[in-house]
């Protein structure tokens, strides 16, 4: 499963309906380090059984990462239940530190 997009207007279906862990990717095309996560969290989303991760325009769709207080991106926000248990802000660490927040908030 690769990362797809999510907006605001089908946030409600795709992650706080979901029944799996949801991992949402806030970013934007103008973002450096928002690219230097992408290829990472598109390899995750391939190795990470049982999570699903998006990714969420934020130019595109400022009513979502406003509701949920985005600042700055990239932001990572780990959705379980339909309810935000885990927040990431920064491109800090590589691969391996992303793999291992999502296996711990997941």
């Amino acid at each position: 499963m690769a990362t797809h997009p999510v907006t605001d207007g089908s946030f409600e279906a795709d992650v706080l309906a979901s029944a799996d862990p949801v991992v949402v990717d806030f970013w934007a095309e103008w973002c450096g380090p928002c690219k230097v996560i992408a290829p990472h969290l598109e390899e995750l989303s391939e190795e990470i059984p049982g999570v699903k991760i998006v990714k969420l325009n934020l130019d595109e769709n400022q009513n979502t990462a406003a509701k949920y207080g985005v600042r700055s991106i990239p932001t990572l926000i780990m959705f379980k239940g339909g309810e935000p248990v885990d927040m990431r802000v920064g491109a800090q660490g590589g691969k391996s530190d992303l793999q291992k927040w999502i296996q711990n908030a997941g």
